[in-house]
């Protein structure tokens, strides 16, 4: 069987040996231009003019022909580049044009705007209280909250903050631009999002969409970072070659990267919560404020997500969330993998360690007291159901894993028999919806060849970004023509062969191409299996596809034939070997203005265990082991799901403890390459770590072979360090980034 194996990621050697090509590895077309971006110093202030080195081209807003325009809402309010009003540091005011990228990089580093600059607000705690919002409030509410907290035994309160991060793909952002006949402009971009990247083109130079085929046949990372803003660098790109007639290319150094593109969103977090002696959470009214920057771009959807995740997989029978946008003078932050969910489900991690605390319980017990489903309220306060028993045993089993109660006796003598060194043991269980919460967005399309020889040619509308999409893809259709995976050729992603897809995001890359290749792989196959019917005087249905063969299924019957052999007397036949398959998610709907729906298409599990030491002379601190248990259904691709589990886990690690972004006063972003920002290595990742999939857990969902999906949840799974960290210094509180100098100023009371 293909679906379900271990196999490897399909460019895993290719990756390894170099041999893989990125977009900056496409050899570069006669007359080329390389572009570079002239980006504002100031964070807030007015544009009045661009003076460009002499011999240069320069680019400004005044030269796109359509809109200036390049948010995904389709609002109008994102420009490409500043036209009057500078809105963040790092905004891009234009763009300069030279032979070479070294002589492109120069002359935008001479380019001098002239700027009057202006004060820039850029403390999220100021926008929330003078109530400075990107879009009205979105409000999830059960019962009456207020009154509960009033009436209940116990209550208590909270706030704290988390920090945003930056995506640092290893692949910055790239678009190539090439020009050919009757004005088509064809763009190779590094985007997780193709058709995006054709829309927002379109829109900006004024031209129909079949006049902008774009390519992407692998990303060197993404995260959700090139979901949004690689259509506006593939824009810019698109703009030059318009203007000249000449390819062009924009790839973006890593400073500029990071000075112009959006972030995960930093959140503010405010609550009150009633609960009695057992640890019951009675009511819970929660305002949760993301930081959205100076613009829409998708927080949206991000604030959504944190608003549908904020009880994660706990029950409190009277509950209101309230999720906020901010606007501040920052750059306007996007999509980051999970979504608004990983800021969503801390909040019940705090209330969980305060409610331990006012009861003199463990938070585990607590944790174990408030799970949705069983003697609890299964459904979450916006009318979805959870499944209560799944939750319940990824948690018990990953206890078991990690020898819970040995270890919190061991970690107990340890801690008493060292002064300054403090070990912790921490815990997290998880509920996390599947589906895009915009409800188009859940489709896919897909294109299948079968070749006279009987190899086959795939292509679909995910995008390759290194989670192993393609090859998960390429089984789906191998198993569907009983073929070994070799059969199946991986092509390029392009709206020229599959158009409007969706975004590769969402954690929905398998699901719904998945399904998409799978129908289009059915149809081909419904058509081999009758010409060999009728070639045997059999039913169609007696026909079967296994192990590169297709034979008769009947007791007795020999006949059989290779599978390129039918493939080949289709073609004789005149049988059209070729299909396309289109899938859309049943069974989602969701009532923005009542904010009561079912969103998701099922929900992923898991939960975590961390230990880590922490030295409370310097507050540095170590993950020292991690036990992980993740429910991924009947996984299509187990060491695949091995890898985006672990990777995932140390990427969450990251937001939560060393990811630290920061602006100065004047709102100038201070950490833009890797010397001032920190991103996890490989001394990081806990040298103890233990990832086992849920054994035996098919999805009940109609999902493809009832796999489920693995991108996004596991990061989630890197919550149960934030706890062990509070665990282990004893403080009611502790902000993150959880960095050193946030330890010693929580250890400090400061």
């Amino acid at each position: 069987m293909t679906a379900g194996a271990a196999i490897p990621h399909d460019s895993a050697l290719s990756h390894a040996t170099g041999a893989a090509r990125f977009a900056d590895d496409i050899a570069e077309p006669p007359g080329l231009l390389h572009a570079a971006l002239v980006l504002s110093p100031v964070a807030r202030g007015t544009l009045h003019r661009i003076a460009a080195p002499p011999g240069v081209m320069l680019l400004t807003a005044a030269d796109i022909p359509a809109a200036n325009d390049i948010s995904p809402s389709g609002r109008g309010n994102e420009p490409l580049f500043a036209d009057g009003e500078i809105r963040h540091h790092g905004q891009p005011l234009a763009m300069v044009l030279a032979p070479t990228r070294d002589e492109a990089l120069r002359a935008a580093a001479a380019t001098r705007p002239d700027i009057t600059p202006l004060p820039a607000q850029i403390d999220p705690e100021e926008a929330l209280a003078r109530q400075d919002y990107l879009m009205p409030p979105q409000v999830i509410a059960r019962g009456d909250a207020a009154a509960a907290i009033d009436a209940a035994p116990l209550n208590a309160e909270g706030r704290f903050r988390a920090g945003g991060q930056e995506h640092f793909y290893l692949e910055s952002q790239i678009a190539l631009a090439v020009p050919g006949e009757d004005g088509e402009i064809a763009i190779t971009s590094s985007t997780q999002h193709p058709t995006e990247v054709q829309h927002i083109v379109g829109r900006v130079l004024g031209m129909d969409y079949n006049r902008v085929p774009v390519t992407c046949r692998r990303m060197g990372g993404a995260f959700g970072g090139k979901e949004s803003n690689a259509s506006w660098v593939a824009a810019a790109a698109a703009l030059g070659a318009h203007v000249t007639g000449r390819p062009v290319k924009l790839r973006l150094p890593r400073k500029s990267d990071m000075a112009a593109t959006g972030k995960r969103h930093p959140f503010l977090y405010r609550w009150r919560a009633g609960f009695d002696a057992s640890g019951r959470i009675l009511a819970l009214d929660a305002t949760l404020a993301a930081d959205g920057g100076h613009s829409l771009d998708l927080t949206p959807g991000v604030v959504f997500r944190a608003a549908t995740h904020a009880l994660n997989c706990y029950d409190v029978p009277d509950v209101r969330i309230t999720a906020l946008a901010l606007r501040t003078d920052t750059v306007s932050h996007t999509a980051f993998r999970g979504f608004g969910g990983p800021q969503g489900v801390l909040l019940m991690e705090d209330v969980i360690r305060a409610v331990a605390r006012g009861t003199g319980l463990a938070p585990e017990d607590v944790r174990e007291r408030n799970f949705a489903g069983g003697a609890n309220d299964a459904m979450a306060p916006y009318g979805q159901a959870l499944e209560g028993d799944l939750i319940r045993r990824v948690w018990a089993e990953c206890r078991a894993d990690a020898d819970w109660d040995a270890r919190r006796k061991e970690i107990a003598a340890f801690n008493a028999a060292h002064p300054f060194l403090r070990r912790g043991l921490g815990s997290f269980a998880l509920a996390f919806g599947i589906s895009f919460g915009i409800r188009h967005l859940n489709q896919a399309g897909a294109l299948v060849h079968v070749y006279t020889d009987g190899s086959i040619r795939l292509n679909h509308g995910g995008t390759e970004m290194g989670q192993g999409l393609n090859v998960k893809i390429a089984q789906v259709v191998a198993e569907v023509f009983g073929v070994p995976l070799a059969r199946v050729r991986i092509t390029a992603t392009s709206t020229a062969e599959v158009p409007n897809t969706a975004p590769t995001a969402a954690s929905t890359g398998s699901d719904l191409n998945g399904w998409a290749a799978h129908n289009a792989a059915v149809a081909i196959r419904t058509r081999m299996a009758e010409v060999a019917a009728a070639l045997w005087e059999v039913p169609p249905d007696s026909i079967v596809f296994a192990q590169d063969r297709v034979q008769v299924a009947r007791p007795g019957d020999n006949r059989a034939m290779g599978f390129g052999d039918l493939a080949h007397r289709c073609w004789i036949e005149r049988v059209s070997l070729s299909a396309t398959g289109f899938y859309r998610t049943p069974d989602i709907h969701w009532d923005p203005a009542a904010m009561r729906g079912e969103p998701f298409f099922y929900f992923s599990y898991g939960a975590s265990v961390a230990e880590v030491v922490v030295d409370t002379l310097t507050g540095e601190h170590r993950v020292l082991r991690a036990d992980l248990v993740q429910d991924c259904g009947r996984s299509l691709n187990p060491a695949i799901d091995r890898g985006q589990i672990e990777g995932a886990f140390v990427q969450g690690q990251g937001w939560l403890t060393c990811e630290e972004l920061f602006w100065d006063a004047e709102g100038r972003q201070r950490t833009l390459g890797p010397s001032t920002y920190k991103i996890p290595g490989s001394r990081d990742a806990p040298p103890d770590f233990r990832v086992r999939l849920l054994a035996a857990a098919p999805a009940r969902q109609a999902t493809i072979f009832r796999s489920k999906a693995v991108g996004e949840p596991p990061l989630m799974l890197a919550t149960a360090v934030w706890n062990a960290l509070v665990d282990a210094i004893g403080v009611d509180g502790l902000d993150l980034p959880a960095t050193p100098e946030r330890i010693l100023m929580a250890l400090h009371g400061t």
